[in-house]
């Protein structure tokens, strides 16, 4: 595992991945943060898309204070809130249900959510990881003319919010939809990523048997592991992620085992310097 220090903090940033993620150490975000380790820290999100932060055990405020180093927390319209702060979204697997598809959060709205974050409280003696995979460097490795073909085609997704929250009793998708590119420049560096999710109605753009078609071929070639890194869990840990560059997977292995945690959403990012 590469680690690179950051001079004037005691942050180290330990590589997770050749491509992407990251460790986090000499930080407690039980405590309020100077600026110069904030701006450090988003210059981590910026670069590795997906921070884990060990043994931190926050409190539900304590995780919003940690989000908004680096972006403004969401009032989610759906999700049951900890009856601490309304800004914090409790998940049990064993009430709620699991979310074991590859996804992105926050599609029925637009823009989508720019970070999602979670704190965990139980986890199972085995199994349990989640798989992040890297939608920017999935962008890069396709050719030209794919890209070329891409550049106008958009996927629709359902609009009712209601149908995203684990647990909630999904309706049939009505009138309300909303699209997407399925290839997006990122808002605060520019570059460009595939952006899709398993949930994808159909395509646009293309005839209806070429949007089957090119669907199936980017979901496979977007979850490929030559894109994706996959980290643990054990109570504690904090890990937040670039929802606008990456999108992930919580592996079901574990069957009835114990998986709770706590979830805490970021929309309209924070900038770093350069």
């Amino acid at each position: 595992m590469t680690t690179v220090t950051h001079p004037d903090t005691n942050l180290a940033i330990h590589r997770a991945g050749p491509r992407f993620g990251a460790e986090v150490t000499g930080v407690d975000l039980t405590r309020p943060v100077d600026e110069t380790t904030a701006d450090a820290l988003r210059r981590a999100f910026r670069d590795h898309k997906v921070l884990v932060f060990r043994d931190q055990r926050l409190t539900p405020e304590q995780h919003v204070a940690a989000v908004r180093l680096f972006a403004e927390a969401f009032d989610h319209p759906t999700a049951v809130r900890h009856p601490d702060s309304p800004l914090v979204y409790p998940y049990n697997v064993r009430q709620t249900g699991k979310a074991s598809t590859w996804h992105i959060g926050g599609l029925w709205r637009t823009p989508v959510f720019a970070i999602e974050s979670l704190t965990y409280q139980e986890v199972p003696d085995l199994g349990g990881h989640t798989l992040w995979a890297d939608l920017q460097a999935a962008y890069d490795d396709l050719s030209e003319p794919f890209k070329t073909l891409l550049a106008d085609v958009r996927a629709v997704y359902d609009g009712n919010p209601q149908n995203y929250a684990q647990g909630s009793k999904k309706t049939a998708v009505g009138e309300t939809t909303v699209e997407h590119p399925v290839v997006r420049e990122h808002p605060l560096t520019g570059r460009k990523g595939l952006f899709l999710s398993s949930s994808a109605l159909r395509l646009t753009g293309v005839t209806p048997q070429e949007g089957r078609a090119l669907l199936d071929h980017l979901l496979r070639h977007a979850s490929s592991p030559d894109y994706t890194i996959r980290f643990g869990w054990r109570p504690g840990d904090f890990v937040l992620w670039d929802n606008q560059a990456t999108w992930h997977y919580a592996v079901d292995d574990y069957g009835d085992g114990a998986r709770a945690y706590r979830k805490v959403i970021g929309v309209e990012p924070l900038r770093t310097a350069p």
